[in-house]
Order: C-alpha cells, then structure tokens, then sequence
C-alpha cells in the first residue's frame, strides 16, 4: 500500500528539531521543576482561597478556579518531543524557568526557545 504522505518517512513536524538523548534529559529535569513550582502555587492559593471561605457559593468559586488551573497546567505542560521548543518557550516567556536552567541544550535549540519566549511576551503584552 503506497504512503499519503507526500514525502514518506519524514518527521511530521519537520519544523521541531530532534532532541538528544542527553538534551531531553536536560528538559525533562527543567519540565518537573517548573511543573513542581506552579502546582505549588497552586496549593498556596488554594489554602489562602480555602481560609476565606464563608458561605457555600465560596466552596464552588474555589472549585472553578482549581479546575481552571489545572486545564491550564495540563495544556501547557506536554513533553511530547514535537512540542518541547514551544512548552519551553512558554515557560521561559512566563518566568516560570530560566535560560541557566536550559544549560545543556544546543544554541540552536536555545534560540529557537528564546525567539518563541520572545513572540509570546509580545503576544501577551
């Protein structure tokens, strides 16, 4: 059976460099980090949102916002190879992570990272 792709055998995303073994290491130890620190700005919102509770409708705010949290964190934290530059760049954009964190990669990779960084703080701003 012939291939529908036009050019078979190709990376569906030619545009997403491939990542070292060494260098999805590096990214994997950034990707726990940064996602460790945002759920723990999570718990401390919640205990403070939590502490201010005084009638029920406030018990379902706090369910909103935790829900929308973690639809948030959930989009945005994939480490899929296919979408580590963009995650990266996201992070970077956001504070979340900084370039001394990323030692390890390639330049290339790092501005491929940077330059994505820069598009979204603009988008953003």
């Amino acid at each position: 059976m012939s291939s529908l792709s036009a050019t078979p055998n190709r990376y569906p995303y030619q545009n997403e460099p491939s990542w070292s073994r060494s260098e999805k290491a590096v990214a994997r130890k950034v990707f726990d980090a940064a996602l460790k620190r945002e759920l723990l700005d999570v718990m401390q919102k919640a205990k403070q949102m939590a502490s201010q509770i005084k009638k029920p409708a406030d018990v379902w705010e706090l369910e909103r916002s935790l829900t929308q949290r973690r639809k948030d964190i959930d989009s945005k934290y994939d480490f899929r190879s296919s979408r580590l530059t963009r995650m990266l760049g996201t992070l970077l954009s956001e504070h979340r992570i900084s370039e001394e964190e990323l030692r390890g990669l390639r330049e290339y990779k790092m501005k491929s990272i940077r330059s994505c960084a820069q598009v979204l703080s603009e988008d953003a701003a």
